[in-house]
């Protein structure tokens, strides 16, 4: 490779880089934004869900007591057939 040859490429870079300072200087001009409805209403049920608690505590109360006092009791063969199911369902 010849050393002047290099020094060329790297004129022509350093040129492009100046470049394109020069012209996003000349720009200047303000940004903007526009949501799409589609967008504002993403961010309305985001913010919903974010208020909304992740433990429906009327449900899980009891379910709580329940093993607390030691009376929560599992049907094995329900449990057993519905994970079997999610089981063929994810295959």
């Amino acid at each position: 490779m010849r050393i002047e040859a290099y020094t060329q490429v790297q004129q022509v870079y350093n040129m492009s880089k100046a470049v394109r300072t020069q012209k996003t200087a000349k720009a200047g001009a303000a940004d903007k934004i526009q949501i799409s409805s589609m967008g504002k209403d993403y961010q309305t049920v985001k913010a919903a869900v974010a208020g909304t608690p992740d433990i429906r505590e009327e449900v899980a109360a009891p379910v709580k007591e329940r093993i607390q006092n030691g009376t929560y009791e599992v049907d094995t063969e329900s449990f057993a057939e519905k994970l079997f199911r999610k089981y063929n369902e994810m295959r």
